[in-house]
């Protein structure tokens, strides 16, 4: 398949790298030849200076190509490639668009007038995945599964979690709950019976949202309750889109920016909440403002050091949990070192997106972990899949992946090395990136 991204910005940057690890043909466009030196350095793609939006160029070298991804800073510009992309016989197309005014449009509406298969907002993506963390007590990352039948959760096991320095064979779990990966110390565990958890380890517990709900991950109620007091840092697109959502849920919302235009925008969105215009690093303002009530903080201007900054101080003066949107990935791990509860990377996110598109067909999602170096994926077995009628243990399922979860006419399963697989059956897969081509190409079987 080959790919032509325009942008060779972060996202862009990104965007390429996912797709050229996964073995496509990737072609990276930009009329700024500093951004593509990055990349030409960096990532075993080709590369074009170019305008993505010349009918030349279009005629010219990407013509032939199978998709093109249109993530430049413009929604304009996204959008005239797009449509010109389809004119010039390329038969998939997606744009990132982060415009209020072209997100308000219904999808169809989007796809049939601007020949787009695919919006991406970034900044919409990461609202929604800090909604639904902030609705889930204990968890560091939610990743929704079969319609929301299966979720992945992941916590940090505290010192005092009645989890901490117990074998897995001793820990008696909810019905329906497993524990699919662990993280420690940066290298990615694949659990065993025999495996202990430790203190500060990132476990991730694969079930149902209801039987996941059940789990003790902590000996103090106070880490367990829900939010119901919110303070957002950043009235941009991110916290006008987070706010309302917050409030629908029934969550009390405070947002600080220090931009007027930005608060009088977020002021129009919210029923309830209070907007701020003010310093989001004034620690009196902070103090006023009763920040160490507040359940979780949460920090999403542009400037990730800044929101790094604001996150710390929060969590000085006494907030509950702190979370970050970051751009860069390579800040997550750092952010995580030093105490914020939460990271999220924007661009990741959007990157797991278009993964997802990608590999469309029996794959019918994609969720990138730890910096994308794990990913959980979702596919729907067929009747040429090597994994259908045979008990697991004698299946000869690839060493670097794990089956977590299957759903079979509506019903949840864990599974253990006596199930057998069958054709329809939606599985859940926790694979290590480099391996995940292989085990998709395992499980899919003829298309």
């Amino acid at each position: 398949m080959r790919i032509i991204v325009i942008g060779a910005g972060h996202l862009g940057y990104i965007i390429a790298e996912l797709l050229s690890n996964e073995g496509y043909d990737v072609v990276v466009v930009d009329s700024d030849g500093d951004k593509l030196e990055a990349v030409r350095n960096d990532l075993d793609v080709l590369t074009v200076l170019a305008d993505g939006t010349s009918p030349s160029f279009m005629r010219s070298q990407a013509r032939g190509s199978d998709l093109l991804v249109a993530v430049t800073a413009i929604d304009e510009v996204n959008i005239i490639a797009c449509i010109l992309a389809k004119k010039n016989g390329i038969p998939h197309t997606i744009a990132r668009i982060r415009d209020p005014k072209f997100l308000a449009e219904p999808v169809d509406y989007i796809k049939e007038n601007f020949d787009i298969d695919l919006v991406l907002s970034p900044e919409l993506i990461t609202a929604r995945e800090i909604s639904r963390l902030v609705m889930t007590p204990s968890a560091i990352n939610v990743e929704d599964f079969a319609g929301g039948r299966v979720r992945l959760l992941e916590s940090k096991i505290s010192p005092r979690s009645p989890y901490a320095h117990r074998e897995l064979k001793d820990i008696k779990l909810p019905p329906s709950v497993l524990i699919a990966l662990i993280l420690r110390d940066h290298h990615m565990i694949i659990p065993h019976g025999n495996d202990r958890l430790l203190p500060l380890d990132n476990v991730y517990f694969l079930g149902n949202p209801e039987s996941l709900e059940k789990l003790s991950l902590h000996s103090s109620a106070k880490y367990q309750r829900r939010t119901k007091k919110a303070l957002i840092i950043g009235a941009g697109r991110t916290g006008q889109a987070l706010a309302p959502m917050l409030e629908r849920q029934g969550i009390s919302v405070k947002v600080i920016d220090n931009d007027e235009d930005h608060c009088q925008q977020m002021a129009s969105k919210l029923k309830k909440g209070m907007v701020l215009c003010g310093d989001g690093t004034d620690m009196d303002l902070l103090t006023h403002e009763g920040v160490s009530e507040a359940d979780t903080v949460i920090c999403t201007t542009k400037d990730e050091r800044l929101n790094l900054m604001m996150a710390l101080l929060a969590k000085h003066l006494g907030a509950g949990q702190t979370m970050v949107r970051v751009t860069r990935t390579e800040y997550i791990s750092l952010m995580q070192q030093v105490g914020i509860d939460i990271v999220l990377s924007t661009r990741l996110l959007a990157a797991g997106e278009v993964l997802g598109f990608v590999r469309s067909g029996s794959v019918v999602s994609v969720s990138l972990l730890e910096g994308a170096r794990v990913q959980a994926i979702e596919i729907v077995l067929t009747e040429g899949s090597k994994a259908v009628g045979l008990p697991l243990m004698k299946a000869d399922i690839p060493r670097s992946c794990l089956v977590g979860a299957y759903v079979r006419n509506g019903h949840v399963y864990i599974p253990d090395g006596h199930s057998v697989l069958s054709a329809g059956d939606s599985v859940i897969l926790i694979v290590e990136a480099d391996h995940a081509q292989s085990v998709i190409s395992y499980f899919k079987g003829r298309d």
